[in-house]
């Protein structure tokens, strides 16, 4: 089989661009004169790459915010995305901003804290993700210096780690073990000199900072050179220094390693080993030290040499608890030691994250109140907490996501496309046995009741008013409002604090666990031509959660309780969702159209304003029966009994002017700048007219379909009206996103709750 298109070709223009010829130190400074961004420090670095990516609108805890797209990992399809946690992520851009423009919390270290599978590890793959991409591009490379010291009269080279080269080619050149930037190579004056000229500039509001001197490994390049240079008088030894022959500027693409350090939990070693890396015996041997150890007999894999530059993260950081002590003083004085005659400056933004075991690492000696030895380290943190999810979009993604390969964001400015996606169903393919592999299907609400019930167990009930449930929180949470029939209540009228939300709760790991365990187990239910037990229901799901809370041993006795006390309200919720669904389908051929709304609003507002209608035979009065019928038999507000005739009662009037004419007039003041006409009109933004639209009634049904009898629907008899109407519901169901089977269990289960109320 021929590959479908050229990935060598593809490879290659992936690259094309990344990397630029090395530079001479004079052409780098006109670049940065040109474009000063080039020449950033870490924090203004770190927050451009964030600013570059944009931002969009999300709803979350209720709330319109604005959010970077850099968090949704947008260079690497969204794979390691942080969802939600939107308002923390902000505060940490906003922190990066003050550390950059030098207006304060320069000797703070980030500390992202929270419990597991909140994200944390998520932010760290972002961020390095986000930073190697930005790195290749024009506006964001990275620059640092290489040397080669093999051509000014001398055969011993230059070297770290590794053999001296005896020829001088590519490979006698050095570059910088630490990205030292190509600015510190100037002495201290003239960089402020023109630290001072080149953000005169600028027209940014964050002026680029730099203190930062040579690393040992360019500084022993760089003294060696001179010393050579002085001895053989020469008049312009910065010139004769840094001559392209011997220093290079060149770009380098950020990663780990290289720009970012990350420390993992399972690495070891001694302190120093760990934060900046280990001397070499047997290099030292080798190497001409002057009297002393020399640098380039130095292993710079420690994580603050990987991250000088840009960023050092050590992840877990409980497991270097003893490391965060011996940082204190890096942010402010970005200056460490590899020994105690040779230190190195330091230039990188510090973020450590940990799960809330470090909390109690840090308060061991709280009781000791001013004698606390940790006390200096806690007021250096500033600490952003993430927390779980408490979004039912954001849950149902995530979950999504956990359980398929489906990475990209759901990036969706439509309300009724996300409430789309969350109500979908999913179909996993699982192995039943060697060789063989069942396709299982999630119905529709099924991941939405797995998110709800979620994200009810990490809200906290103290504060929901009476006549609201839990459930009803979690709606205000995800949109922003409740519709109350014809009433829209906001979130800012119910006075909840998002801010101690999401804390505790049940986590997306233990839902993942208990879908892949229910995945594997066929349900007791039949059909002569579907196979309904490969379908897993939203009840199925809450079962099984509600049950596994007891063999879990991340819950408490009282979490375990409390969440089980709170699956009946999901549950109903979900119900109502399957019932509109089923109504839905059942009255799909009952429809109101669009012209015959119009017509009624029309006459409505004539008849308010004392107008007349215009027709193509001139203008009449507007029509009193058109309105009384639209309001009995469509709206079904009223009945004959509230008129005189076709003339509206006092309760028909004030209707019409409340909940008709006032939203009508305020879409048109909205709408003003426009030529307004009732046809221009949106309708769904009038809650009245948006239930007569979207909202269907078992009224409906027993005026339609007089014979239909919901106790024959698991198996009607054939050529009945009631065979007829599950036909075409379970049709339009298939429609509407369901499968043949999923459809036929959840009008199952719908019916049977309706048959007990029928009579």
């Amino acid at each position: 089989m021929t590959p479908p298109k050229d990935y060598i070709r593809e490879a290659d223009d992936r690259l094309r661009g990344t990397y630029e010829e090395p530079m001479s130190l004079a052409a780098y400074v006109d670049a940065a004169f040109e474009s000063p961004a080039i020449a950033s420090h870490a924090s203004k670095y770190l927050l451009s790459a964030i600013e570059a990516a944009g931002t969009r609108t999300v709803v979350e805890e209720g709330e319109e915010r604005e959010r970077y797209r850099f968090f949704d990992d947008p260079s690497n399809g969204g794979e390691h995305a942080v969802l939600g946690n939107t308002e923390i992520l902000n505060r940490f851009v906003d922190d990066l901003r003050t550390i950059a423009a030098e207006r304060g919390k320069g000797e703070k270290i980030i500390w992202f804290d929270g419990p597991t599978a909140t994200g944390k590890s998520e932010l760290k793959r972002c961020l390095v993700n986000g930073l190697r991409e930005y790195s290749k591009t024009k506006e964001g490379r990275r620059y640092t210096v290489e040397w080669n010291v093999t051509n000014a009269d001398d055969s011993r080279g230059l070297s770290y780690g590794g053999e001296m080269s005896g020829t001088e080619d590519e490979s006698d050149w050095y570059e910088s073990p630490v990205q030292s930037h190509p600015l510190s190579v100037f002495p201290a004056a003239v960089r402020r000199d023109l630290l001072a000229d080149l953000n005169e500039s600028e027209f940014d509001h964050i002026p680029v900072a730099l203190d930062e001197e040579l690393d040992p490994f360019c500084r022993e390049a760089y003294d060696y050179l001179e010393e050579k240079y002085r001895r053989a008088g020469k008049p312009d030894l910065f010139s004769a220094v840094t001559d392209p022959k011997h220093l290079r500027v060149k770009n380098y693409v950020v990663d780990v390693g290289k720009g970012v350090g990350v420390l993992h939990s399972e690495d070891d070693g001694s302190p120093k080993e760990r934060l900046v890396g280990s001397w070499m015996p047997g290099m030292l041997r080798e190497l001409d030290s002057r009297g002393r150890k020399n640098p380039q007999a130095f292993s710079y894999d420690g994580v603050l040499s990987q991250g000088n530059g840009l960023l050092t993260i050590v992840e877990d950081a409980t497991q270097h608890a003893d490391l965060l002590q011996k940082l204190l003083n890096v942010p402010d004085e970005g200056h460490v030691k590899l020994d105690k005659g040779i230190g190195m400056d330091i230039d990188t933004q510090l973020v450590i994250i940990s799960n809330p075991d470090l909390d109690v690492e840090l308060d061991k000696y709280a009781d000791r109140n001013g004698r606390d030895p940790l006390k200096a380290l806690k007021r250096r943190l500033n600490k952003h907490e993430f927390r779980y999810l408490t979004n039912v979009s954001l849950e149902t993604e995530l979950i999504r996501r956990e359980l398929t390969n489906e990475t990209a964001v759901w990036d969706l400015e439509e309300r009724p496309e996300l409430e789309a996606r969350i109500r979908e169903g999913l179909f996993v393919d699982v192995r039943s046995g060697p060789g063989a592999v069942k396709r299982r299907e999630l119905a529709p609400h099924a991941l939405e009741a797995a998110a709800l019930y979620s994200v009810v167990s990490r809200l906290d009930s103290d504060d929901v008013p009476d006549g609201y449930t839990l459930v009803d929180k979690a709606v205000l949470f995800d949109r922003g409002f409740l519709q109350v029939g014809d009433t829209r209540e906001e979130i800012d009228e119910f006075g909840f604090d998002a801010e101690n939300e999401g804390t505790h709760g049940i986590p997306v790991t233990f839902t993942r666990d208990v879908i892949a365990d229910i995945l594997h187990e066929d349900r007791d239910r039949h059909h002569p031509e579907l196979d309904v037990g490969a379908v897993v229901m939203p009840d199925d799901l809450l079962d099984a959660m509600a049950e596994s809370l007891h063999e879990a041993p991340v819950f408490s006795r009282a979490e375990r309780s409390e969440y089980e006390t709170r699956v009946a309200v999901v549950k109903s919720h979900i119900f109502d969702q399957q019932e509109s669904d089923v109504l839905s389908a059942v009255l799909a051929d009952k429809h109101v159209e669009q012209e015959t709304v119009e017509e009624y609003v029309e006459h409505v507002y004539a008849w308010d304003s004392g107008d007349e209608i215009e027709t193509e035979h001139g203008a009449v009065e507007p029509d009193a029966l058109l309105m009384k019928l639209f309001e009995t038999e469509h709206l079904g507000r009223f009945t004959e009994s509230d008129y005189t005739g076709n003339d509206p009662s006092e309760d028909v009037e004030t209707f019409r002017r409340e909940k008709v004419i006032t939203a009508l007039n305020r879409y048109a003041w909205e709408n003003r700048d426009e030529g307004f006409t009732v046809g221009d009109v949106d309708l769904s933004e009038i809650p009245v007219i948006r239930t007569v639209l979207e909202t269907h009634e078992w009224a409906d049904v027993r005026r339609l379909f007089e014979d239909f009898d919901p106790d024959q629907w698991d198996d009607p008899p054939t050529n009945t009206e009631t065979d007829r109407v599950k036909r075409r519901t379970i049709e339009q169901m298939v429609q509407d996103g369901y499968t043949p089977e999923s459809a036929e269990l959840t009008s199952r289960a719908v019916m049977n709750e309706v048959r007990h109320r029928w009579d």
